[in-house]
């Protein structure tokens, strides 16, 4: 994962929500009812009706892509109430206290990839089965997405909402400043399969780049996609963290360090207001980018960018985000909530979550459905992205997600690379900086 969670995420969808993540879709069930304060207000929703209450943070999606209001169109004695903490970093805390107590919990509850991990190795008893919930099929899921909510015992505590497979999103005019190729299949197929080859494309750019404009936007950001598409990477099967000694995230390190000392990068934190800055300015050509990220281009590009910026594969298949939906034993009404997560989770409902908000779809049953394998982006020169990250999703590799993956991230990028990228901090210096604050931070 990067070094920003999806409580950065939601900012980004909410920010854009107007936009529509800027996705042209074949035809999808909207599924849209009567919007209003049903999914929010207080009562118990009349005589007779079950109220089940979801928890949720940020602008998590599910309500404002009309997925609540089709469900209770579709289940009239079912009343749908939604609670939300805007930040990741605060909810998940008072989930854990809540689970541990067994009280204070909602009917469903979401949980951010990064924690999930955790979430499953600790409290799988505390939350309902949902493998054994009618209606739910494993291999409607993606392998890799569903084995990360199941334990070693076979329970499956979560089922996925959505995902982040990236591309590499590149702006046209600039490579073509450069003298590199411009059309996605042969900008693809200068770094496919292998990320020292997108190094040796920006050795390339950089020779002839347009004065003020660098080949990629940070080292960082190199660094997360490159550890995004590797199996292991922070901890191994057994639990014990492994990132001091493990070659592929020494590997990334290392490949993105070389971006940093080739003058590759335009030395930017993600999600900052320099970042926008860049985009807004044309400062940097390409940029990992996950299917949620392009309505965030798009906003900070602005108009100018319109037809200029366009997406390709990545070198390897490469995952930036995604969330879970759990069901506490606690609740009052377990079989209904669980029945209501399998019926979100499913693969129309994923499609329709895509079209309306740009939410890419775990299921990979949802690939071949009209609004998922027919979606056009037609900012980026009308880019196929249901295909493209379609692709991506399925060749995403089964990956080991420990309970502190974060933090690990966060100081790979935040205290070492970062240094690299904008002090010209040495490689092993960088690294040696955020080893320590790992193991301050681990050891709390």
């Amino acid at each position: 994962m990067r070094t920003r969670t999806r409580s950065s995420r939601v900012v980004v969808l909410a920010a854009v929500a107007a936009l529509g993540a800027g996705v042209l879709a074949g035809c999808a069930q909207d599924g849209e009812g009567p919007s209003g304060g049903a999914t929010s207000g207080g009562g118990d929703g009349g005589k007779g009706r079950t109220t089940l209450t979801v928890g949720v943070f940020g602008a998590f999606g599910l309500k404002e892509a009309g997925l609540y209001d089709q469900y209770m169109k579709l289940h009239p004695d079912v009343l749908i109430k939604q609670t939300s903490i805007e930040r990741n970093e605060n909810y998940y805390p008072q989930l854990l206290t809540h689970l541990g107590s067994g009280s204070g919990l909602a009917d469903i509850q979401a949980v951010e990839v990064n924690n999930i991990a955790e979430v499953t190795a600790t409290q799988a008893d505390r939350l309902v089965d949902l493998a054994r919930t009618d209606g739910v099929r494993q291999d409607s899921f993606l392998p890799w997405k569903w084995s990360q909510a199941t334990n070693e015992a076979g329970r499956t505590i979560g089922l996925g909402t959505d995902i982040g497979p990236e591309g590499i999103c590149y702006r046209k005019d600039l490579f073509a400043a450069a003298g590199l190729p411009t059309d996605r299949a042969s900008v693809g197929a200068l770094w496919a399969g292998d990320w020292r080859k997108y190094l040796d494309a920006g050795k390339k750019f950089k020779a002839k780049a347009p004065k003020g404009t660098a080949f990629v936007d940070s080292a960082s950001g190199v660094m997360a996609a490159i550890t995004g598409s590797e199996a292991n990477r922070f901890y191994d099967k057994d639990g014990k963290v492994i990132y001091k000694t493990n070659p592929a995230v020494r590997n990334a390190w290392d490949i993105a360090a070389e971006f940093a000392g080739a003058g590759l990068t335009a030395k930017l934190q993600q999600f900052t207001p320099a970042w926008d800055q860049g985009y807004a300015n044309a400062g940097f050509a390409t940029v990992s980018c996950p299917a949620w990220m392009l309505g965030y281009i798009q906003d900070k590009s602005g108009a100018a960018g319109k037809g200029k910026w366009d997406v390709a594969a990545a070198p390897k298949p490469s995952n930036w985000g995604g969330s879970f939906l759990v069901v506490p034993e606690a609740g009052k009404h377990k079989k209904e909530a669980a029945e209501l997560v399998a019926w979100l989770t499913a693969p129309e409902q994923q499609a329709t979550f895509f079209a309306k908000r740009g939410s890419f779809p775990s299921s990979q049953a949802a690939y071949a459905l009209p609004a998922v394998s027919g979606a056009r982006h037609e900012y980026f020169d009308n880019a196929p992205i249901g295909e493209i990250f379609s692709a991506a999703a399925q060749g995403v590799p089964v990956q080991i997600v420990g309970p502190k993956d974060l933090i690990i991230a966060q100081n790979l990028a935040d205290v070492g690379m970062l240094q690299v990228d904008q002090k010209g901090t040495s490689s092993k210096d960088g690294w040696n900086a955020a080893v320590k604050a790992i193991d301050n931070a681990l050891d709390q």
